[in-house]
């Protein structure tokens, strides 16, 4: 991706009241210095006289433009007229950034079930693709490295996302498994078709940042600095903790007065949910606490409790319908007992899920009654699904408070984020404050009893913050910071990863613009 400055006395049609002398224009095709020099009228349509332009299968020169149009990730984008496909898109950025003439960075949060990616500023990931990638195995019998093909041109032949479960003959394999690289040849691999094949960049061109989960050890990020320091050229790097970008995501929230990076983060993924305290910035690590229970345990309880009932659903589709009942049709209710009873005085409770079974090309439904707030329930009910845990999340949360320092719990409690998918669920929020502040209160109560009344605690404010940003709350607030002039000074870059190795990814500063 390139760009090119417009200058003052290029921008002068009335067409173009959008465009300003301080927009930057991002190239989304093959080409190279882009320089835009007037908009000249033709034939009713504008056209764009551009020098130093190179475009792979078309002459330098005028090009013409079929239409002009706004689009939420790139801002303003000019469409070709003569070969109807996007080649510009204009974006306007900040005096810094063309002080600095840097592309923008690159955003990359890797998950157990999905990674996001896209560019710094924007306000949506360019992509959300699962985490998955499909590679060919021989058939000789042995570790995964001895199964696996790496020899010459075969070593490229992978499929990531959407497309490694429709490529046949291949094997799906996750490189992230609970949060955490289980294989970092195929990270490297996933990482590479990420770059190249879905952001079309060079990853020279462009700053790096990166998520990384709680706890995760020094020897990963040194495998992270190598992957994109010696594999990817890249020119810095920045591996971020994903509770500290949530909390930066939160300030979109109507309900935040103060920015602040003190908080407690109740992520849930696919694969892993975790409850983060975090203090201007740095995690306590100490304090972390891990949930078995993420959005894959509620989809195999979902999916157990229609196989004991529903037998029309095919057995080859039963994880996938009750992965799309998950996201469609269920709830958070505030309270179980009472919910059973509505479901049996009402009917009109009782959804519909329609699918077509991939084999005989028939349509089959599914009643939908007691999983849609059964299965979200077993964050607060776990022994539900899972009978060797049986804490619920709120008391999780309360722990991992009373655990924090005493001066740092009120602030810790007054800021509760919640990031991540499975945090999704309608009411989420609202039951989990309101059993969290009942453990307060009750807390309060009783200290204010053992004292004989003669002490009155003051009370404590619960506030679980939910945002529109909830889903992609990692990616947000990376894409928020590292479009800070800032973030390139913190930075790790290449010189310094030549000069004293993959230990300087060891730690990564927090820096002034997130305090």
């Amino acid at each position: 991706m390139k760009s090119a400055t417009v200058s003052q006395e290029d921008v002068r049609h009335p067409l173009h009241p959008l465009i300003k002398p301080s927009d930057m224009i991002w190239s989304t095709s093959h080409c190279n210095n882009i320089e835009v020099r007037r908009f000249p009228v033709r034939d009713g349509c504008a056209a764009i006289a551009i020098s130093r332009f190179s475009c792979r299968g078309h002459i330098p020169g005028v090009v013409n433009v079929r239409a002009v149009r706004r689009d939420e990730r790139r801002g303003i984008v000019l469409v070709s007229r003569d070969h109807c496909q996007t080649f510009a898109g204009i974006r306007a950025i900040g005096s810094v950034g063309i002080m600095l003439g840097r592309l923008p960075a690159c955003v990359i949060d890797v998950g157990t079930g999905y990674t996001k990616l896209g560019f710094a500023g924007n306000k949506e990931p360019q992509l959300t693709i699962p985490s998955a990638i499909a590679i060919k195995e021989t058939a000789k019998v042995g570790d995964n490295n001895a199964r696996r093909i790496t020899k010459g041109v075969e070593d490229l032949d992978a499929y990531i996302g959407d497309e490694a479960f429709e490529a046949t003959g291949y094997s799906v394999k996750y490189p992230v498994r609970h949060g955490l690289v289980e294989d970092w040849d195929l990270m490297e691999k996933f990482l590479q078709q990420c770059i190249f094949k879905y952001l079309r960049s060079e990853p020279e061109d462009h700053y790096f940042l990166l998520t990384e989960p709680p706890l995760n050890t020094p020897e990963n990020r040194e495998y992270t600095a190598e992957i994109m320091f010696e594999s990817f050229n890249v020119p810095g790097l920045y591996i971020a903790v994903q509770a500290v970008l949530a909390l930066a995501a939160s300030w979109t929230a109507k309900n935040v007065e103060d920015r602040t990076l003190t908080g407690v983060v109740v992520d849930s993924g696919d694969g892993v949910t975790h409850v983060i305290p975090v203090v201007q910035g740095f995690v306590i690590g100490s304090c972390i606490k891990h949930i078995p229970i993420a959005g894959r345990d509620i989809t195999y309880f979902i999916q157990s409790l229609l196989r004991e009932r529903e037998i029309g659903i095919p057995p080859e589709q039963s994880l996938e319908t009750a992965k799309s009942i998950k996201e469609k049709h269920c709830y958070i209710c505030p309270d179980i007992s009472k919910e059973f009873a509505k479901y049996d005085s009402d009917p009109t409770k009782i959804k519909k899920y329609e699918g077509i079974n991939n084999i005989t090309k028939q349509p089959f439904v599914v009643d939908v009654g007691y999983e849609r707030f059964l299965g979200p329930e077993i964050f607060f009910h776990p022994e539900f699904s899972n009978p060797d845990f049986t804490t619920p999340l709120n008391e999780i949360v309360d722990d991992v408070i009373q655990n924090c320092p005493i001066d740092v719990r009120r602030p810790l409690y007054s800021n509760i984020v919640l990031s991540g998918g499975s945090t999704m669920f309608k009411d989420f929020g609202r039951r989990l404050q309101r059993d969290i502040k009942k453990i307060v209160d009750t807390r309060l109560k009783l200290s204010e009893t053992l004292s004989g009344s003669h002490i009155t605690p003051k009370p404590i404010d619960v506030r679980v913050i939910s945002h529109h940003k909830q889903r992609c709350a990692v990616w947000y607030g990376g894409a928020l910071l590292a479009s800070d002039p800032e973030f390139y000074t913190v930075c790790h870059t290449k010189k310094a990863y030549q000069e004293y190795g993959p230990g300087i990814c060891r730690y990564n500063p927090v820096f002034h613009s997130m305090v």
